[in-house]
């Protein structure tokens, strides 16, 4: 079974966190809904800042506003993000329909700059509700004090709303009780209360962030046994004010004229610190009449091995008592709530302004195109270029190519193998794994980075030594990927045991020649170092997960494993972590190195003209 799917036999709708052009170009929307029961769409300012700012997904619609001094960026956005939800709105109409309007939601914030602003919220979220003009749309309010007033205005009036940034409890309950009290109002008017959807978004992982940096700064060691926990335990005690909001007698009578409940929605479940599972929050948050709005990184890992089960109900005396634990130790859950609703307005309006100055930045640039650039060529080849234009146009071949269409090959199984075309995203959305293998590689105690591999796991570390080079403050990267004594002979001759990290890169886990050369390498630091522990700790590998050398380095006792994707082979591996561990540790500023690379992914999207 398929866990992401799963999640609705116990009563959890999964939504993607995540909203761009190539979602409803590509046809995967579509699939996310059949294949793993996405039910709901969310996004905000950042996503669409990176799509605009750092791709050409837009740029053919932006270019359109060319010259036009009445219209501001802001409009220029806002045209861009109706039309992509309108879009989704419209590929999730199913959904909404067969769940009798319980699912199927696109969300559509206001703009941050108003979250202190009660009246311009609410005439923003007004006119986009009228702009958008769908029923399952979701407007996004920020739940300050001043937004707490708006929702209840804004549900009297039977506009959907999805509440964001929640942190507290006690926010929590001001908010439900707006929702019900705006329905209250609607009902005694007379007016239809059926078909007002709201969800409330609790925000996880960022309290754990935060929390875990204060424990650390705190000298009581026993709150070390409560880091990872407590945005957990906020969280299910968030789901037991909901119990008990939406049991009593008020929500009944609100109930029997054919309310829906409020649903309490999971966001920010990506882990943070690379030390926790990547499926914790999500394995520990399912529960009946919830949400998870889940981004793609982690929907994939949920997918791979997430456990679905209800689990939202768990030891929540051990809540309460995590809660009670800091608040004894001097850290008040509602200083640390309020400084994150303020950390959450400013990113948010940080990354609007990023957004709206993309949009400017946009309108005026004069894209180059495959004709601009190949006008000067001879006329055979022109006339190639122009045939191989127009069979990748008339046989949509860029959108088949996002889509995995195999038949663009033989049909066969050639879209297991395209994991390669998401892998720059998706290290981006993880570059806190990359960045922290820098972070330990740096200073002068490590004098080099020996790459024991062969073949593909090899080429791109290759490239990158000798692209590179040696890195001021940083090993010196080593590759042995040959069996040749000397070569062995002369890695040895340059290295200091005492000064060495091994990196043991097999995609199988099984080919002969790295699991020689860790054999023989391994040996001779145990010998030198003066113990097989000792050893296990200059030792790290990159491998597909559930090879046997995973299994090999967790019963040996390595330093830490990083793992690849099957989907990928070994020859296309260079963005994933075969090429990217080695070239962190090395010094590489690998978040750069990724941002660039995003500029040729996003100019190759499926949406883009092949010209283009």
């Amino acid at each position: 079974m398929n866990p992401l799917k799963e999640l609705h036999d116990f009563g959890q709708s999964p939504w993607m966190d995540y909203i761009r052009r190539d979602l409803f170009a590509s046809g995967e929307l579509k699939k996310l809904i059949e294949n793993d029961g996405i039910s709901g769409v969310t996004s905000n300012p950042s996503i669409f800042e990176k799509a605009i700012a750092h791709s050409d997904e837009y740029q053919d619609a932006i270019m359109e506003f060319s010259g036009r001094e009445d219209v501001d960026a802001k409009e220029i956005f806002e045209s861009l993000e109706a039309s992509d939800i309108q879009n989704a709105a419209d590929t999730l109409r199913s959904v909404y329909d067969s769940t009798d309007r319980r699912d199927g939601y696109v969300s559509m914030e206001v703009s941050p700059r108003l979250g202190h602003d009660a009246q311009g919220t609410l005439e923003e979220a007004r006119r986009l509700w009228r702009m958008v003009d769908r029923p399952n749309l979701l407007v996004k309010v920020p739940a300050t004090d001043e937004g707490i007033p708006v929702i209840q205005q804004l549900i009297s009036e039977g506009i959907n709303v999805n509440v964001t940034l929640l942190f507290s409890q006690d926010a929590y309950k001001k908010v439900a009780e707006a929702f019900i009290k705006g329905l209250e109002i609607r009902a005694e008017k007379g007016e239809d209360i059926s078909g007002v959807a709201s969800v409330a978004s609790v925000f996880v992982s960022r309290i754990d962030a935060l929390v875990d940096s204060l424990i650390d700064e705190n000298e009581d060691a026993d709150l070390q046994d409560i880091k990872g926990k407590v945005a957990i335990a906020n969280s299910r005690l968030c789901y037991q004010e909901y119990k008990e909001l939406f049991g009593a007698k008020a929500w009944q009578a609100l109930e029997d004229k054919g309310a829906n409940t409020q649903r309490l929605l999971w966001a920010s479940t990506s882990t943070k610190n690379p030390d926790y599972q990547d499926t914790l929050y999500m394995n520990a948050l399912i529960g009946t009449d919830t949400v998870n709005t889940i981004p793609p990184a982690t929907m994939d890992a949920f997918r791979d091995h997430g456990v679905a089960n209800n689990t939202l109900e768990d030891d929540i005396d051990e809540a309460k008592i995590i809660i009670k634990t800091l608040e004894d130790a001097g850290i008040a859950m509602d200083k640390v709530t309020d400084q994150l609703l303020k950390e959450g307005l400013q990113k948010f309006v940080v990354a609007f302004d990023s957004l709206l100055k993309a949009v400017d930045k946009a309108r005026n640039v004069d894209a180059p195109t495959i004709g601009k650039l190949t006008a000067n060529l001879t006329d055979d080849l022109g006339k190639s270029v122009d045939a191989a234009l127009k069979d990748w146009t008339e046989n949509d071949k860029v959108k088949r190519l996002w889509a995995r269409d195999p038949w663009l090959w033989t049909g066969k199984d050639e879209d297991f193998w395209l994991d390669w075309l998401n892998v720059a995203r998706d290290q981006m959305d993880h570059i806190g794994n990359l960045t922290r293998v820098i972070e330990a590689s740096e200073g002068e105690y490590t004098e080099h980075l020996v790459l024991l591999g062969m073949g593909g796991s090899s080429l791109a570390p290759d490239m990158l030594r000798n692209t590179f080079g040696k890195i001021d403050n940083h090993p010196e990267l080593l590759i042995l990927d040959s069996t040749d004594p000397a070569q062995i002979k002369q890695i040895e001759a340059q290295i200091d045991y005492s000064r060495t990290k091994f990196l043991v890169s097999s995609k199988s886990g099984s080919t002969l020649e790295p699991n020689i050369f860790k054999e023989y390498f391994f040996t001779r630091a145990s010998e030198a170092l003066g113990s097989d522990t000792a050893a296990a700790n200059n030792f790290f590998v990159v491998t597909d997960p559930g090879s046997a050398l995973q299994k090999l380095a967790e019963k040996g006792g390595f330093h830490r494993i990083f793992y690849g994707l099957a989907g990928i082979g070994g020859r296309y591996s260079a963005l994933s972590n075969f090429g990217m561990v080695p070239g962190s540790a090395m010094g590489i500023n690998i978040k750069n190195f990724l941002k660039l690379t995003m500029l040729m992914v996003d100019a190759c999207s499926a949406d883009t003209v092949p010209k283009d």
